[in-house]
């Protein structure tokens, strides 16, 4: 679950079960996750995984931690962004 307060808005990203019932709902989403600890020196995390998926025209909802990465693509769109990011050279645990 992550949550994100801004001025404007208060975003919960959560399973679909644990909903709020009055809340604008976005989905469903299939989340990737970068495996390992990223060391804040890294650059070009994020770009290396969203580029092949802009190509192949696949949104993404990005939610960093401090530790990782996630990029979160619409549900109808797995098995094409795995696709794409193997094409790319990335690899699936």
């Amino acid at each position: 679950m992550a949550v994100v307060r801004t001025g404007d808005e208060l975003s919960f990203v959560c399973p679909s079960e644990a909903t709020p019932t009055d809340a604008k709902v976005e989905g469903p989403w299939s989340a990737f996750r970068v495996v390992g600890t990223l060391d804040f020196a890294l650059t070009g995390i994020l770009a290396r995984l969203a580029v092949p998926l802009a190509d192949a025209k696949i949104s993404i909802f990005a939610i960093s931690t401090f530790d990782t990465d996630y990029v979160l693509v619409r549900s109808e769109a797995k098995e094409a962004t795995t696709r794409a990011l193997t094409s790319a050279g990335h690899r699936f645990q």
